[in-house]
């Protein structure tokens, strides 16, 4: 009988799948104290409403909530936080950290099983990066019954960065039904209208004075749709991305474009009332705007942006030496199964060496994009004539209609890591793979 992924055995988990739990627990069972724990949070998934349409009953969702925090969870890099997660769903979840990398991260590969309902379950999580992070318990979709909420988490840079606010904007979409309930994704969507909301309001306002500098988090919390957002007659300048620092550029045309669970970091001189504009490849539309008030914060701004301190990726990557792997986004013949039906004991999409770059062909095979997400490792978007890479790290790409696109990354987190293939079609499913690194 094969171990499915998220049902380890007693003695797996004991064994420590779970790096940072297992950590704590190796170190009391020795006799030693174990590491200090620097933050705590307090994590529900629990049911909720949310108003979607003006004049109609509010919509039930399930979400994953902060009850231990007023406000956006904020954590520092370095800390290591205990994480009490309650279950008050009817069905098996676990939170999953986006954004995250090396072996302490909570990989459902790494950690324990999913937590049965009306449980509560304590766990320790290294904040190894600073960045834009998710924590999200929609890989276990196939048993959602209402469409999910994620949480947005702050993981702070050691230095302070100069600006005078830092705003969270969480994209999401919704399938309407008539009714004013919402369709849960991987459900044939006809007879529903897409809408779209920025922190769970369909017209988001963004208050603030003239000349105040803004970072501003954009999070595609979508699930299926590549999305598109727009301060108009701003300057927008890209700090990071998938919670990876950038050498600052501008977005082109003032637009950041993000596939789902995509992050995107920017910084805005606020100049003048705008509206948002988001495009979701069909239509642009208003969601929300930004609006003057108050007096100028000050008179002068230093014209130079500053790149973030770096989280300590490698600065080059090794591409003759790489190992290179083919992998067929979605393919059922190539081994991406839903994750409910997953298990340990399938062939993973390749083994690889720590310490080695791994270079992979994503070929797109499906007649829609397709957005492919690496669990463990961020990765460069290699050159089309794989000589060089783009400026940016990356966990997550859109790949077109039978395009191949070329990734590489430093195998520098040893253990088994899931990767995710989802087509941009509301009705298709959530798969996944599987990759070791050893």
């Amino acid at each position: 009988m094969k171990t499915r992924i998220f049902d380890p055995t007693r003695r797996e988990v004991l064994t420590g799948l779970g790096a940072g739990f297992a950590a704590s627990a190796a170190g009391l069972m020795a006799g030693g104290a174990a590491p200090l724990v620097t933050a705590q949070l307090a994590l529900q998934a629990r049911p909720a409403t949310l108003v979607l349409t003006p004049g109609q009953p509010a919509t039930p969702i399930w979400e994953l909530a902060a009850v231990s925090h007023l406000g956006n969870v904020r954590l520092k890099r370095g800390d290591r936080c205990e994480v009490v997660f309650r279950n008050e769903l009817p069905v098996p979840l676990a939170p999953v950290w986006y954004g995250l990398n090396g072996p302490t991260a909570a990989d459902p590969l790494r950690g324990r099983a999913p937590t049965a309902p009306d449980a509560t379950e304590t766990s320790i999580i290294s904040i190894t990066n600073a960045g834009t992070l998710l924590a999200d318990f929609r890989l276990f979709e196939d048993g959602l019954k209402h469409p999910a909420r994620p949480l947005p988490i702050i993981a702070a840079e050691s230095d302070r960065v100069a600006v005078d606010r830092d705003v969270v904007l969480l994209i999401e979409e919704w399938r309407v039904r008539q009714d004013g309930t919402a369709l849960p994704p991987g459900r044939e969507p006809k007879d529903t209208t897409p809408l779209y909301t920025i922190n769970g309001q369909p017209s988001f306002e963004l208050s603030t004075s003239a000349g105040e500098r803004l970072r501003l988090r954009f999070i595609n919390g979508s699930q299926r749709s590549v999305l598109a957002i727009k301060l108009e007659n701003h300057d927008v300048r890209m700090i990071a991305l998938d919670g990876q620092p950038a050498e600052p550029f501008p977005a082109r045309n003032g637009a950041l474009v993000l596939a789902p669970g995509a992050r995107a970091d920017a910084v805005v001189d606020a100049a003048t009332s705008a509206p948002f504009l988001l495009h979701d490849g069909k239509e642009a539309r208003r969601v929300g705007s930004l609006t003057i008030s108050g007096e100028r914060a000050r008179e002068r701004r230093a014209p130079m942006l500053q790149p973030l301190p770096s989280n300590d990726l490698p600065e080059k990557l090794d591409l003759k030496g790489a190992m290179r792997f083919d992998v067929a986004l979605g393919a059922p013949e190539a081994g991406w199964i839903r994750p409910a039906s997953f298990s340990t004991g399938s062939a993973p999409a390749f083994r690889a060496k720590a310490g080695r770059t791994i270079a992979l062909a994503l070929k797109n095979p499906a007649p829609v994009t397709t957005v492919f997400h690496l669990h463990g490792h961020h990765f460069r978007l290699l050159d089309k004539l794989d000589d060089g890479w783009k400026p940016y790290w990356l966990d997550t790409l859109a790949i077109e209609p039978g395009q191949t696109q070329r990734i590489a990354f430093a195998a520098t987190s040893p253990g088994r890591w899931l990767m995710e293939s989802v087509a941009t079609d509301w009705a298709a499913p959530r798969l996944v793979r599987w990759y070791a690194v050893e």
